[in-house]
């Protein structure tokens, strides 16, 4: 089915939490792993203004269809952010732009350097947006599963609700990114030898280009080792190899090899 663009532009807009009841994690506050694991969530929310920079200066600022769809979404990222700094700063953290402002000072060389290496691959291929939106596709995913294992594994009511308010609106994002990813794919098997090629070679866990390999697998081995986790992995890979031409890829498998505490 192809996803209505329209109707995801009138429903979309700020997270509504405002009957949260977020002083309940004064007094139930989350164990340290899941506190640890909605740190770099915040982190990665909040960055979704920088990889919105990198992503305009390719070929995909010229199709009004994909900005139109790419403002929403980060309007949307920016108050899923903002929700979860309300659950930090119930537990004394540091949070919002007072959090931001220190990470995005200490991105460092590679960071600044993205937004140049973007442009240089969109001026390479004409199927850089096919790449774009199967990779976004493929993080969207992943969110949201990271999402649901912390709401489930962290057992705290407030945040399980939170947490599902959120995965709704991940789950539109999901929508478009993989219709578009099938429509792109499906119509070129250049693009898909490309996409396939750009995710075996380079995709990495969301957030992992900014945040501390330890804290990457922190979060994997909180969220993804056990049974649950495993299989969780297993499906997202399932529906990644549905898309044309990645068949067999088994992207998620083969990365939670290098992911293990010990890696």
């Amino acid at each position: 089915m192809r996803f209505d663009l329209e109707t995801f532009k009138q429903r979309s807009g700020r997270l509504d939490d405002s009957d949260i009841d977020y002083d309940r994690f004064r007094t139930e506050p989350l164990d340290e792993a899941s506190l640890r694991c909605l740190r770099y969530m915040h982190d990665v929310e909040f960055h979704t203004a920088c990889y919105l920079r990198d992503v305009l200066v390719t070929r995909a600022h010229a199709e009004p269809d994909v900005t139109a769809f790419l403002s929403c979404w980060a309007y949307e990222e920016l108050w899923h952010g903002e929700a979860i700094a309300k659950v930090l700063a119930a537990h004394g953290e540091p949070a919002g732009r007072t959090r931001v402002a220190v990470l995005r000072a200490g991105v460092g060389l590679r960071g600044r350097l993205a937004p140049w290496a973007s442009l240089a691959v969109s001026s390479l291929t004409r199927h850089v947006v096919a790449v774009q939106v199967t990779w976004g596709a493929v993080n969207e995913w992943t969110t949201q599963a990271a999402y649901g294992r912390l709401a489930s594994v962290s057992g705290h009511p407030v945040l399980g609700d939170l947490l599902g308010r959120i995965m709704r609106q991940e789950g539109r994002h999901i929508d478009y990114y993989a219709s578009q990813a099938v429509e792109r794919l499906g119509a070129s098997t250049r693009a898909q030898r490309i996409t396939r090629w750009a995710l075996t070679t380079m995709w990495a866990p969301v957030g992992s280009s900014v945040m501390p390999a330890g804290e990457v697998r922190h979060l994997h081995a909180h969220l993804f080792s056990g049974p649950e986790g495993v299989a969780t992995l297993a499906r997202i890979d399932r529906r990644i190899d549905r898309l044309p031409g990645l068949g067999g890829l088994g992207l998620l498998s083969h990365r939670s090899t290098t992911l293990s505490p010990a890696a």
